[in-house]
């Protein structure tokens, strides 16, 4: 990391890193059989790791994230990282005491070996012939990342929807790794409208003349149609109805009255809003790296894979950290209450928060300073202990 400030409140000028793990003869071994190996990481890392090693913090990204959670890459960067208002000197997850670490997922498209990265049996990109991925395979490799840096154990692993199915598994897991889990906006478990909706994206993609059965990678263009459809579907998901309409309702995007026209999509603001999601998401997003991160998300399902969620939680003493949001109705506060009512019943140390926010599933990454007054003493007091028993 670079060490330099662009502001007192940032990380400033960041650098993302790679490194191999899982080599030969040491493979991942996901979760169907398949073996995956050498596995490229793209990663960031910000502050200071303690000469205890003791204040590792590890952040998880939703869906579409990636390493770059926070600072800048370039001074001229327009637009800094998914969560730089939290991860930073003075902040929620402040980088004056805490080391910050953020990686790019297995199966990802930023950096991470996923379906775009080359098949060294091939020499072509994976494509569909990438192996079939879990929550738990993603896991594996983070964890792995931190073996890789160093550190034993983590003061915290954090993360909202996607991330915070990582955080779970990762304490049901890796149960002796983390000293306290934070999980924002996620569940146990994907609903079967989570499922459905997922459903329609990875139609929306497949079905797209540009997609080649995956092996679009070397074609003057891929299935960008389809994936901005996929992602104009589910960012509908993310909005709540009140925000979507206070922030739109029936408005139109450039007249004063109605053009009678059937195929004029974008007539309304709404619909030129979602259009643009899309535009802007095929910039940056793989669609075969869409399919696999939604297919893994359906697959996720904490208590089928331990028997009972209780079980499932029970192995770790880690402190837990629990947010839902009024308006999300992706994943609800019921399900949020699911997890605590579990890890209740299994004596662990958990607080929970339905924070009020009008922003829907987006609230735990547009509202940061309610979310900030929990992190902030709620880390606080985990390293605390943590450097009480060692002392």
């Amino acid at each position: 990391m670079d060490n330099s400030r662009d502001g007192a409140s940032s990380v400033g000028i960041v650098q993302t890193e790679h490194t191999y793990l899982c080599a030969a003869p040491h493979q991942l071994v996901l979760a169907n059989g398949a073996t995956l190996g050498p596995v490229r990481v793209a990663y960031e890392t910000y502050g200071e790791l303690s000469p205890q090693r003791d204040n590792a913090i590890f952040v998880c990204h939703a869906l579409t994230g990636d390493a770059h959670v926070a600072g800048r890459r370039r001074a001229d960067d327009r637009k800094a990282g998914w969560w730089d208002e939290l991860v930073g000197p003075g902040k929620g997850l402040d980088t004056n005491r805490y080391f910050v670490i953020c990686a790019n997922v297995l199966g990802g498209c930023q950096g991470t070996t996923g379906p775009g990265a080359i098949d060294p049996q091939t020499g072509r990109p994976y494509g569909l012939r990438f192996p079939f991925l879990t929550v738990g395979d993603m896991v594996q490799v983070h964890s792995q990342l931190v073996r890789h840096l160093g550190i034993d154990r983590l003061l915290a692993v954090v993360g909202g929807s996607l991330g915070g199915m990582q955080v779970l598994d990762w304490a049901a897991r890796f149960p002796r790794q983390l000293r306290a889990a934070v999980c924002l906006a996620s569940a146990a478990r994907l609903s079967a409208q989570g499922i459905a909706f997922n459903c329609v994206g990875r139609r929306a993609i497949v079905t797209d003349p540009n997609f080649c059965n995956g092996d679009y990678y070397d074609q003057p263009s891929g299935p960008n149609l389809g994936l901005a459809l996929a992602r104009m579907v589910a960012h509908i998901t993310y909005l709540s109805e009140n925000s979507i309409e206070a922030k739109f309702g029936r408005r139109l995007q450039n007249a004063q009255q109605l053009a009678y026209e059937l195929m004029h999509e974008t007539e309304f603001q709404v619909e030129s809003y979602l259009h643009y999601q899309g535009s802007r998401f095929v910039e940056r997003f793989d669609a075969n790296s869409y399919l696999y991160l939604t297919r893994a998300m359906d697959y996720f399902d904490l208590t089928g894979a331990h028997g009972s969620l209780e079980r499932a939680l029970s192995q770790t003493d880690a402190r837990f950290l629990i947010t839902s949001y009024t308006t999300d109705w992706l994943f609800t506060t019921s399900q949020s209450v699911e997890l605590v009512n579990a890890l209740v019943a299994a004596r662990r140390h958990v607080s929970f928060v339905e924070l009020t926010s009008p922003y829907g599933h987006d609230s735990f990454l547009l509202e940061v300073d309610p979310l900030a007054e929990l992190l902030a003493p709620f880390l606080e007091q985990t390293l605390l202990a943590a450097r009480q028993s060692a002392s």
